[in-house]
């Protein structure tokens, strides 16, 4: 019997020196000491790509068919003149970005009226011939467009500079983590936590168009000169999270 017993003290014990250390390791590590900084890295870009929303909206008081017949007359001419006026070797395209067709109602004394059909067709441009935005902006309002929705300006190269600048706070936050232990009366001893994340931030061209105030007639003699679209420049921002172990 004792011989029994012995066995499963000894189990017993073994097993919570076991655990008792497993402890202390993991107090060990929680227990070390570190130092936590965030910086940042930015630079301004120069966009070399346009992204243009524009709308050809139609309707008709009586038959959704015939609204939808014009907008398609109307949108493959747009298309079709966009499609001329740019570098599809270069990336560039056109495409639909959402097409609606639904009726509108009015209520009155609880009785739904019927007020018209509405047909919406939005085109995307996507160029990186951001000189001629103004040009494709008059050709489609010129057209028949009805809407320019959105003028948004982006690069290219996003990722590459998104990179080098993370290796630029990157650094930056190494060396100010150092500079706050030494000041401490520790150094650095191994990474703890580092995260790091890019944003941008630009004045994007952000404006709506009703054709009724452009001619619409595309017999209509052409402007001097296009819409003034100033693409500016695109700050990058890159920020860095980081925590080191300190000994």
């Amino acid at each position: 019997m004792k011989k029994y017993l012995s066995a499963a003290l000894i189990a017993l014990l073994a097993f919570g020196f076991v655990n008792t250390g497993t402890l202390k390791a993991a107090a060990d590590v929680i227990e070390r000491g570190f130092v936590s900084v965030t910086t940042t890295a930015n630079t301004e870009l120069q966009p070399d790509i346009v992204e243009i929303n524009i709308a050809v909206q139609t309707e008709d008081t009586k038959s959704l068919q015939k609204a939808t017949e014009e907008n398609k007359i109307i949108s493959d001419k747009v298309y079709s003149a966009l499609s001329s006026m740019i570098n599809k070797e270069n990336g560039d395209y056109v495409k639909t970005a959402d097409f609606n067709a639904s009726p509108q109602y009015s209520y009155k004394n609880n009785k739904r009226n019927l007020e018209k059909y509405v047909v919406s067709n939005n085109v995307i441009i996507h160029s990186k011939q951001i000189k001629d935005a103004g040009k494709m902006i008059d050709k489609a309002i010129a057209l028949g467009a009805t809407n320019v929705n959105s003028l948004n300006f982006s690069v290219s190269s996003y990722d590459k500079q998104c990179d080098e600048l993370l290796m630029l706070a990157a650094k930056k936050a190494y060396t100010r983590a150092g500079k706050l232990a030494s000041t401490a009366g520790n150094s650095l001893n191994g990474i703890k936590s580092l995260n790091g994340s890019c944003s941008t931030s630009s004045a994007n061209y952000q404006y709506r168009l009703l054709a009724k105030n452009v001619a619409m007639d595309s017999s209509a003699p052409a402007v001097a000169e296009s819409s003034p679209i100033q693409a500016g420049v695109i700050k990058l921002f890159a920020n860095v999270n980081a925590s080191y172990f300190v000994k």
